[in-house]
């Protein structure tokens, strides 16, 4: 089973991005899915996280900015990235809470 993003690139700070996340095949039993990321020298973060019963959860740096959404039971989720800061560079990781992870995308903000 693979987790596959889509959606990355290159934005000019203020401008918007979409990233997708499926899995090859159906995941049963998966209760949260979410978007990590991770930025040259630093830590994997969680960026925001969403159940099958539509419990949401944000970083701080990104509330008001991002938006999750999905099926959870379907094993698809999405992040709408508005509003993008430079410091919001990064490679983002789809995850599963059974332990799946993507292969990363890369989101680059110019300033």
């Amino acid at each position: 089973v693979q987790l596959v993003e889509s959606g990355g690139g290159l934005v000019q700070a203020g401008g918007s991005l979409r990233l997708s996340c499926a899995a090859s095949r159906t995941i049963f039993s998966v209760n949260t899915m979410g978007w990590y990321r991770q930025a040259p020298g630093k830590q994997r973060e969680l960026v925001a996280s969403i159940t099958r019963g539509g419990v949401i959860y944000y970083a701080d740096s990104v509330k008001g900015r991002f938006t999750i959404s999905g099926d959870v039971a379907k094993n698809t989720v999405y992040l709408q990235m508005n509003s993008l800061e430079p410091e919001d560079t990064a490679v983002y990781y789809c995850w599963s809470s059974t332990g799946y992870w993507g292969q990363g995308t890369q989101v680059t903000v110019s300033s």
